[in-house]
């Protein structure tokens, strides 16, 4: 879903009434006392929610089962001051959003507080769509920079969205780079509308004209992976079968036809900390789902 003439996001306008107080005019909220009580490891998920208003129940349904620290989100198709933040802030999560109206948008749920918030993907100051969004989370022995992404589709290709989309790429690789010099735990997770690899679809050859597989997309994502990230799934659980996409349409969560395109990419220093990478798929199979199911990380930090 591209758009032209979006807004990066300003952030939240309206103050929180039952918890907290509101950090800046520009950001979210700062949630008193809400840093997660439990075992040292950091448990971090990414959802691609496929619109925040239609499917916050849903959302807090599975808040409430997987009992995430963070959660990276995509595409909350709203504006900052649209998100409905209540049910979330009653959960204990501190909200940082760059929304934009109807299309695209990126959020964190964190349990603990959000330091220095970034929004947008450095590299092209022109570029207003909502796909990029970092902050810096402090467990219990340490900290990691999360950063969520929602990178383009790129449909049709060839075209003008699909050169957007391998420009989108090269800049996220200037940035990955720059993680990997601070030597530090760092990760980049969300929806990257690309399928590594054969393995990673039911049906490969229906995809091999798509701009989720095309030759171009696949050496763009090596070109990051082969700077020196972890795909922590892979690192976890090798072999075909394993997916986080169902499309609505042609009976594909029925027949199991699906691809992996929600990544977890983890520098060096994140990879070390790396202990379990698991994908719920059982929430695609509930009512009004989103086509995209959560795949989570735990971190020893």
């Amino acid at each position: 879903m591209e758009s032209d003439g979006m807004i990066r996001a300003s952030g939240h306008d309206r103050t929180c009434q039952k918890r907290g107080h509101p950090l800046s005019k520009t950001r979210g909220w700062v949630i008193e006392g809400a840093a997660h009580q439990g075992a040292s490891d950091m448990k971090i998920a990414s959802f691609n929610i496929n619109g925040i208003k239609a499917r916050h129940q849903a959302l807090c349904d599975w808040l409430d089962e997987a009992d995430a620290d963070v959660v990276l989100l995509q595409e909350i198709k709203s504006q900052d001051a649209g998100f409905p933040a209540e049910p979330f802030e009653d959960r204990g999560y501190n909200i940082e959003t760059h929304g934009q109206k109807g299309f695209n948008g990126v959020a964190i749920l964190s349990r603990r507080p959000l330091e220095d918030i970034s929004r947008g993907l450095p590299g092209d100051d022109s570029d207003t769509q909502a796909r990029w969004i970092e902050a810096t989370v402090t467990g219990d022995s340490g900290a990691v920079r999360v950063c969520g992404l929602y990178l383009p589709n790129g449909n049709p290709a060839p075209g003008p969205k699909y050169d957007y989309k391998l420009d989108w790429m090269e800049r996220l690789r200037a940035r990955a780079r720059e993680l990997l010099n601070a030597e530090e735990p760092a990760l980049m997770a969300g929806d990257y509308n690309v399928i590594p690899a054969p393995e990673d679809a039911r049906n490969p050859e229906a995809w091999a004209d798509d701009a989720l597989a095309l030759p171009e997309t696949r050496a763009a994502w090596r070109r990051i992976v082969n700077l020196g990230f972890t795909d922590a799934f892979r690192a976890r659980h090798p072999g075909s079968g394993h997916y986080t996409f169902w499309d609505y349409q042609a009976g594909a969560w029925q027949r199991d036809n699906g691809i992996r395109i929600d990544h977890f990419l983890l520098t060096p220093q994140a990879a070390d900390l790396l202990t379990d990478c698991q994908i719920d798929k059982h929430v695609r199979g509930r009512d009004k789902p989103s086509d995209h199911v959560p795949v989570w990380i735990t971190l020893d930090i």
